[in-house]
């Protein structure tokens, strides 16, 4: 096939792009190649959506048998490849997000769940992390004018977390950074909270069959149904360690507050480095199963944690202390990525059975633990981060807090 990458430089288009290549697909790319670089073997087509007639210049009139855009939040991008494009193609993928509904915190929903009303303007200045509603509000509008044009020759994806290597947001990987380190490390006592993630490759995987399949319809693209908890256990028994558990000595134990400041909705998670080809593994575990290797509290030791570091013990501290040290959900400089208040879980909670029934499949989390590892330490476990506590931070902490 003859596959068009709207995008293919970082992270989720850049590993479609691996995918194809790997299945023996003449791939091309479409960017402005500052980002990164296409991978080997695929071309670049040179243009930056930004500027009207860029695209279709860049195109020069080729077909294609399909196409995959991850336009972010610019309708007109999404609305000029329609044009330039869609009347010869076969199969579109259009990348969407989760943050496409207007029912945050309700666990459970599908796809009929209610959207927000479609945002049509340019975007201006607004990014997914200033106004997470403004960025579904525009994805909305983008999903209507691919399923406008196409019909069913459109897959929509509705992504959510994803991870894996490449990840430019610093949030998954935190934790096997951390856990790989040993000692004693902060986690939110809010370990029940549900929790979804999807390794961006067993996503890429998924889009290039569906090209190939010639699927189509609208998906919540995430992986199976978890809870805070059981991941971070199975990221620790992962990436090696003794593992421990104790609670800070602070009251207030339980939910985060519903009425936390600053998270207004999930920022992007489909915005695209590179992730190796394949397929889940053969041992993946069934949906909603925990994995098998995730220790229980109390439970043996596992592992070893790396270079001599002292064995790993999971401190939990409430949300409410955590919130008054100054310590926010789900990312940024000083927080505890991937905890989110109960305001959102329906974000981390889809019922995504269509999507497992129509071939998208999950590699065990051991597996997408020990590669965030593997990224984390190529680009070194000190470096500052966008996610997550420093080791002073955390330190500090602990003193505070226990």
């Amino acid at each position: 096939m003859r596959i068009l990458v709207l995008g293919g430089t970082v992270f989720l288009s850049h590993a479609v792009a691996v995918e194809a290549l790997a299945r023996g697909h003449r791939v091309s790319c479409l960017a402005r190649g500052v980002s990164g670089s296409v991978p080997a073997g695929a071309r670049l087509l040179v243009a930056d959506r930004d500027s009207p007639g860029a695209l279709a210049a860049a195109v020069g009139g080729e077909s294609f048998d399909a196409v995959v855009d991850v336009a972010t939040m610019s309708l007109p991008w999404v609305s000029e490849a329609l044009a330039a494009l869609a009347g010869a193609v076969a199969h579109w993928t259009f990348i969407s997000s989760i943050n496409v509904y207007a029912d945050k915190a309700t666990p459970g929903q599908g796809v009929d769940a209610p959207l927000l009303s479609p945002y049509v303007s340019s975007a201006g200045a607004a990014t997914p992390a200033v106004d997470p509603d403004l960025y579904g509000a525009a994805k909305v509008a983008s999903e209507n004018a691919v399923l406008s044009a196409l019909g069913e020759r459109a897959f929509v994806v509705r992504a959510g977390l994803l991870v894996g290597p490449g990840d430019p947001h610093d949030r998954f990987g935190y934790w096997p950074a951390r856990f790989s380190r040993g000692g004693r490390a902060i986690v939110p006592d809010a370990l029940d909270q549900p929790l979804q993630y999807l390794d961006v490759r067993d996503l890429a995987a998924w889009v290039v069959s569906a090209a190939e399949r010639g699927l189509g319809g609208v998906f919540d693209g995430a992986g199976p149904r978890r809870t805070l908890g059981e991941v971070l256990r199975g990221i620790a028994s992962a990436v090696g360690g003794s593992v421990g558990e104790a609670s800070a000595d602070v009251p207030g134990v339980g939910g985060l507050p519903p009425d936390v400041p600053g998270v207004g909705g999930l920022p992007r998670e489909a915005s695209a480095v590179g992730g190796l080809p394949g397929e889940a593994e053969p041992d993946a575990p069934e949906p909603d199963a925990p994995e098998p290797d995730a220790p229980e509290p109390g439970g043996p030791a596992v592992g070893g944690p790396e270079g001599g570091a002292p064995a790993l013990e999971l401190v939990a501290a409430s949300p409410s202390a955590l919130l008054d040290a100054g310590v926010t959900p789900w990312a940024g400089p000083r927080s505890l990525p991937l905890w989110l208040p109960p305001t959102h879980h329906g974000f981390l909670s889809r019922d995504t059975s269509p999507a497992l029934a129509a071939g998208l499949t999950a590699r065990p989390l051991a597996a997408s633990a020990s590669d965030a590892l593997a990224y984390e330490r190529s680009l070194g476990l000190d470096r500052p981060r966008r996610a997550g506590l420093s080791a002073a931070d955390e330190a500090d902490l602990l003193t505070r807090l226990t």
